[in-house]
């Protein structure tokens, strides 16, 4: 009796927030080791996790393709479990085609936008004015609930199933004996489910922790608020066929239901805004008119040959990528914030473009840095440069709103950020659950170093005194290791914007915010980058306050007209001034750890601030880069290289590897990696403060350097390096646009004191400037101080907004 073909189509994943305890990914390898021919990925009122399913299918395949084998038969269906705010029983839903996806991202968006931040309002009304392209499975009704099937058969004819689950309670046998009689007489399949909150046996314990968790209880005291047993996981379709050995034909209607599926999220295609292109242009059209045309204003005496050859080149790879409505969506963001006086600075790899450079978005010269645009793999990618713009922090707000108003709340979103369980605030929950006391809790999370550890180790038990051999300290360690970078809930990024031509609400479901007139998509910057969705990151900078104010005031008493590109460039008393560490108050070299390295690396020149942004990082600290540069650069090393290719790779920096991008070129010319594979190797270096995935491209590394002549203990230190890039790294592009700011932060500081002093004191927050000392430098110069009163209450009640852990 054991079904061909079974699908398991109402599975959960831990993006049912304190619901399922898998993720979707292993809910999917636990599906195909099982042989089911599919599997349904439906979270409770949200799609936020099906982009992690999708992304597993798609590496299973690609993996068994690298390996020469072909992948099992296996179909995904993502959707959503519909819980109702009417009483009626959960309906899950599944799109049948992209217009069904549209209706059911539309639905989830009307509940969202019904209810405050973290909530969904949805009536069974709502699932019936937008079922159309939707394939439904109305779930069984427990307790009190009444049966909505008829309401839904009758709205619904030939798109409906009634889910059936039998769970080993004692009465499995006649309720689904009743669960048939009531489908039959309306002509409604029966379809057989678990509905499997985690994918293993193994993980019950941890289930039951989570729901412990969301109900506020200890284990103890949780009696019948758990499951009564460990059935709730995907089980092999000859286990379901004994289950329903009474109803078999129940076993062949999940296959039948996903052949019906014609949809998946491959379908999804981003369609930029046209809003910046007049009529009668093409995008690419409009792109090189509007930049030449600028770039002739800025050089009425003739645009510099080197300059204009990098726009070419750029032009080129712009045009065969179809990158120039990203490029121009951008400027029209940069150009209303310069139309009302607001200083903006573009980073990430926009700060190699000569483009972005003519057009304003960036004040970084390429031409004269030698920053290329035509990166060795932009062109492999398929997908636009990054760029971030940071505008002054007190005027952001203005940016953000006219976006909203320019493309419609339909059509511009911020992007989400997933807040997950980190080892302070996993140690104190799990600790609570399990009965431990506030005291011992607290004890063991102050041990933890950093809010961003991947793992509970025994050495942290040690240091608190406790044995970590403890039947109850170890069952403690490894529901904290269980819980790690799970997902707790949902916030907004902190301003990266996704705009569409047509409705976003058809692409992915829309969030109210906590913060007032902001709304946020329920998907991440990893989800829309697997998707191949345009994010605009609009940040805000405090400093570029500062010197906004600082410029304005050097304007008004002094007559002197500024901007970020026209501060005088290559000042050597600047620089005598940073070699000294005199740098309190400049932006990224005020820190202890900045001035120690200032005299000792003595930046000379712009591309030396670059190296100094970037070097003073947890990233090459932890690389073991920072002292073999130094030697090499004050003379007391050679400056060798393996190989010509790793010469041209890591010239600039003295043959160490301080960038992102040099990580990647020494993948490829190195160690054989793919373009592709130089990319997933790209996307691991940036999950910095997350669970790192970085450790698992060493071997590969590490044997394709050897295999073409390098030394392993070479190949191992690179590795290392390129490891460190997993706590925090920078590209050369980022580096350098923060550069800009540490230039004209200290030009100001050395030529302007009085001026920059006030500038600092009077644009909050203040980060990391030392105000006391601020204060003393500002009367030096005849500066009246007014008292600043810091209300750190209102910065906490912003972390989540901010898209930040509150421990962090």
């Amino acid at each position: 009796m054991t079904p061909a073909g079974f699908a398991e189509l109402a599975a959960a994943t831990h993006y049912s927030f304190l619901d399922g305890a898998s993720s979707a990914a292993d809910m999917v390898a636990a599906a195909v080791a099982l042989g089911h021919c599919g599997i349904g990925i439906a979270d409770r009122n949200t799609v936020a996790g099906v982009v992690r399913a999708h992304v597993a299918v798609r590496e299973l395949a690609e993996a068994a393709k690298e390996a020469g084998t072909e992948p099992p038969p296996f179909k995904l269906a993502v959707g959503a479990r519909l819980v109702f705010a009417d009483g009626s029983p959960d309906v899950i839903a599944y799109p049948a085609t992209r217009t069904g996806w549209g209706r059911l991202t539309r639905l989830l968006t009307t509940g969202n936008r019904r209810a405050e931040k973290g909530d969904c309002i949805l009536n069974l009304s709502d699932l019936i004015d937008h079922a159309d392209g939707l394939l439904l499975i109305h779930m069984p009704p427990v307790g009190r609930q009444r049966s909505r099937l008829a309401e839904l058969a009758r709205a619904c004819p030939d798109r409906l199933w009634q889910g059936a689950m039998l769970w080993g309670t004692g009465s499995d046998r006649r309720r689904l004996a009743a669960l048939a009689g009531v489908a039959q007489g309306l002509r409604v399949p029966l379809l057989a489910l678990n509905a499997p909150l985690y994918a293993t046996p193994a993980q019950r314990p941890l289930h039951d922790v989570i729901i412990c968790i969301r109900e506020g209880v200890t284990l103890a005291e949780a009696g019948t608020r758990l499951h009564a047993n460990a059935e709730r996981h995907l089980k092999p379709a000859d286990a379901l066929a004994r289950l329903f050995r009474d109803q078999p034909e129940a076993l062949a209607e999940p296959a039948r239901l996903l052949a019906r599926v014609d949809f998946n999220l491959d379908q999804l295609r981003y369609d930029y805004p046209d809003e910046p292109v007049p009529a009668g242009y093409s995008p690419q059209g409009w792109l090189e008119t509007l930049t030449l045309n600028k770039a002739r204003e800025r050089w009425p005496d003739g645009v510099p040959p080197r300059l204009m050859a990098l726009l070419a080149e750029e032009f080129r790879i712009i045009a065969h990528a179809g990158y120039a409505p990203y490029f121009l969506t951008v400027h029209d963001i940069v150009a209303f914030a310069q139309s009302r006086g607001i200083l903006c600075q573009g980073r990430g790899s926009a700060a190699n473009s000569a483009v972005c450079f003519v057009l304003g978005i960036t004040a970084v010269d390429p031409s004269k840095h030698n920053l290329l645009f035509s990166r060795f793999i932009s062109e492999e990618r398929k997908e636009p440069p990054d760029i971030d713009v940071d505008f002054e922090h007190e005027r952001r707000e203005e940016v953000m709103q006219w976006i909203y108003e320019r493309y419609g709340r339909e059509r511009a979103g911020i992007a989400a950020t997933v807040i997950h369980y980190r080892p302070r605030s996993a140690v104190r929950e799990v600790g609570k659950v399990l009965g431990m006391s506030e005291d011992l809790t607290n004890r063991l999370s102050s041990t933890v170093w950093g809010s961003y550890a991947s793992q509970m180790e025994r050495e942290r038990f040690a240091e608190s005194g406790l044995d970590p051999d403890s039947p109850d300290i170890a069952r403690l360690g490894g529901l904290v290791g269980q819980i790690l970078g799970m997902p707790r809930h949902l916030s907004q990024h902190v301003g990266g914007f996704v705009l569409t031509q047509t409705r976003l609400d058809e692409l992915v479901p829309i969030h109210n915010a906590a913060m007032a007139d902001r709304t946020f998509i329920e998907w991440d910057k990893d989800d829309i980058d697997a998707l191949g969705i345009l994010k605009i990151d609009v940040l805000a900078l405090g400093m570029l306050t500062a010197v906004a104010r600082a410029f304005a005031m050097i304007e008004t008493h002094y007559g002197r007209r500024l901007c970020l590109a026209s501060v005088p460039a290559e000042d050597p008393a600047v620089y005598d001034m940073i070699c000294e560490a005199d740098t309190l108050g400049v932006f990224q070299i005020e820190s202890r750890a900045q001035m120690s390295m200032l005299p000792r690396l003595k930046p000379r020149c712009f591309y030396d601030l670059v190296i100094e942004v970037a070097i003073v990082r947890p990233g090459p600290i932890q690389g073991d880069m920072v002292h073999p540069y130094l030697r090499r650069r004050q003379g007391l090393e050679p400056v060798r290289f393996p190989s010509v290719e790793l010469e041209q790779v890591l010239g600039k920096t003295l043959g160490v590897p301080l960038f992102q991008e040099q990580a990647m070129r020494i993948a490829i010319v190195a160690a054989g990696f793919t373009p592709g594979e130089a990319d997933r190797l790209r996307r691991a270096m940036a999950t910095f403060r997350k669970v790192g995935t970085i450790h698992t491209f060493q071997q590969k590394l590490v044997e394709g350097m050897a295999a073409r002549g390098y030394e392993r203990a070479f190949a191992e230190r690179c590795f290392k390096q390129i490891e460190g890039f997993g706590e925090y790294g920078f590209p050369e592009s980022h580096a350098a646009s923060f550069a800009l700011i540490v230039y004209v932060s200290a030009w100001l500081k050395k030529h302007y004191p009085a001026v920059f002093c006030a500038a600092l004191l009077n644009a909050q927050p203040m980060g990391f400037y030392a105000p006391a000392q601020l204060v003393r430098d500002a009367r030096e110069h005849g500066v009246t101080v007014r008292e600043i009163d810091v209300n750190f209450s209102d910065w906490d009640n912003s972390l989540e907004d901010g898209g930040l852990d509150g421990e962090a």
